[in-house]
C-alpha cells in the first residue's frame, strides 16, 4: 500500500518575526543608559552649599551642625568644608563666605556639584537687609546651574526675641524679589548670550511667589546658639536618602 509521506516542515530563522525582539532589546538598552546617566548625575552632585549674606549665621550653623560647637563670633573669609553623615550616606557641606567680594566667585566654584542649597537669612536684621538678601537669593535662583537643586531657606537666630517668623520673612522676600525681578528685567547686559543668560523667575504677568518656581523651596526656622537645627538635619537626611527627591517641580 502506497502511503504519502507528509513533507517535513523545518523552521528557520527567516520564518521568525524578529521585530518584537529587536524593539525589546532597544528599549532595554535605553533604560540601562538612562540608569547609568542618572546614577552619574546623582553621584556628581553630593554637595550642600550653605550660603547667604555675611553675618547671617551660616558659619555658626556649620560649626554647630558638624562640630557641635557654637562660636560667639565667626566670620569666614574662605569656604569651610566638612562631611555630614546620615546612616551610611555622606554629604559634603560647604560654607560659602558671605562677603560680596568672594561670595559669588566661591559659589560659582561649587554650584555644579550642588545637590541642595541652604540659603541662610538673619531673621533679626531682615528688614534692614531685605534688598541685599533678595538680590543675592534672586541671583542664585536664576542661575541655570542651580535648577536641579533643592532649596532650603533657613531663617536663623530664632532665639532672639525680635526675630521675624518664617511667614513674615517669606512674605517680605516675595515682595522684594518682585521688585528685583522688575529691575533686572529692564537691564540690558552687553555681550550676554543664551548660555549665560539667567532664567526668568516666576510667572509672567503675576507677582513673584516662591511656589511658581521650578525649584522645590522649603522655609524653616533655626537657632544655632540653642542647637535647634532639627529642621535642617531632617531636610539633609531626606536629601541623602536613596529615595530622596531633590528636584520636584516640572
Amino acid at each position: 500500500m502506497n502511503t504519502e509521506e507528509e513533507p517535513e516542515v523545518v523552521g528557520t530563522i527567516s520564518n521568525i518575526n524578529m521585530t518584537p525582539v529587536i524593539v525589546a532589546a532597544i528599549i532595554g538598552l535605553i533604560f540601562i543608559a538612562l540608569f547609568i546617566i542618572l546614577r552619574k548625575r546623582s553621584s556628581a552632585r553630593r554637595d550642600f552649599l550653605l550660603t547667604g549674606l555675611s553675618e547671617s549665621g551660616k558659619s555658626a550653623i556649620f560649626m554647630r551642625l558638624l562640630h557641635k560647637k557654637f562660636p560667639e563670633t565667626y566670620v569666614s573669609v574662605k569656604e569651610n568644608v566638612g562631611e555630614y553623615k546620615s546612616g551610611g550616606l555622606v554629604g559634603r557641606i560647604i560654607d560659602i563666605p558671605g562677603h560680596y567680594r568672594v561670595r559669588d566667585k566661591c559659589f560659582d566654584q561649587y554650584k555644579r556639584t550642588a545637590k541642595g542649597i541652604i540659603f541662610v537669612v538673619d531673621s533679626v536684621t531682615i528688614q534692614k537687609d531685605i534688598r541685599d538678601v533678595a538680590d543675592a537669593l534672586y541671583t542664585i535662583l536664576s542661575d541655570i546651574a542651580t535648577v536641579p537643586c533643592s532649596f532650603l531657606v533657613l531663617c536663623s537666630k530664632q532665639d532672639v526675641a525680635t526675630a521675624k517668623s518664617v511667614k513674615v520673612l517669606k512674605q517680605s522676600l516675595e515682595k522684594e524679589m518682585n521688585l528685583v525681578r522688575g529691575t533686572r528685567g529692564k537691564l540690558v547686559v552687553l555681550g550676554e548670550n543664551e548660555t549665560n543668560k539667567p532664567s526668568y523667575l516666576g510667572k509672567n504677568g503675576k507677582d513673584f511667589e516662591f511656589s511658581h518656581l521650578q525649584q522645590n523651596i522649603q522655609f524653616y526656622e533655626c537657632s544655632a546658639k540653642e542647637g535647634q537645627l532639627n529642621h535642617l538635619t531632617d531636610w539633609l537626611d531626606r536629601m541623602l536618602s536613596p529615595g530622596g527627591v531633590w528636584y520636584c517641580r516640572t
